[in-house]
């Protein structure tokens, strides 16, 4: 699949149960019909959680839970899942270097690093032999949503790279890491 692009465009919102439910939807060559959707609905998670999800046809289910900052999850303390089974989430806050803050991964056997690439509307999942880059029309509320497969990807790597657009990461950066920090501190603070 190298160099097979693809394009999920935002759909019409609606209305659920928890607000304003948004959805980005395309076709992958090879895969068939892809969508993502925050949050989602059928999840009984308390009201300061977000959790979204990606489908589709020959795809995993795999969502994303966290608590909600900005109508999006949190990487901080999140949940990542593909088809039920827990992922395993780690990451370095401040180090210098896009790639030693990279979010990984470590899910089916397979080893992931998440990393910002370029400005903050890019994003690049990698797994040895494969990768996806992102890239979002705009950073806070993208009407498209477009990814570039290199290597041998598979529906697991493009299910995994769509679901975390849709998580807060602005602070894989060093600007995110440093404007977060004082929010970060608080949530440290919780006896106060």
């Amino acid at each position: 699949m190298s160099g097979v692009s693809f394009e999920l465009r935002r759909a019409v919102s609606s209305r659920g149960r928890r607000g304003e439910v948004f959805s980005w939807d395309g076709h992958v060559d090879g895969l068939g019909r892809i969508e993502l959707t925050f949050p989602a609905e059928h999840s009984d998670y308390p009201q300061e959680y977000c959790e979204v999800a990606v489908s589709g046809d020959n795809f995993p289910l795999v969502t994303y839970l966290g608590l909600r900052y900005l109508r999006r999850p949190l990487l901080a303390g999140g949940e990542l899942r593909v088809d039920w089974d827990p992922a395993v989430l780690s990451r370095n806050v401040y180090p210098p270097g896009r790639r030693r803050r990279a979010l990984r991964i470590q899910v089916k056997g397979r080893p992931y690093t998440y990393a910002q690439k370029g400005g903050k509307r890019s994003h690049e999942l990698a797994r040895p032999g494969a990768g996806v880059l992102m890239r979002r029309s705009s950073w806070n509320n993208p009407r498209t949503l477009s990814g570039t497969c290199s290597g041998a990807p598979d529906a697991l790597d493009i299910s995994l790279a769509v679901v975390l657009e849709a998580v807060y990461t602005r602070n894989l950066s060093l600007p995110g890491a440093l404007v977060s920090m004082p929010g970060r501190f608080l949530n440290r603070c919780n006896f106060l």
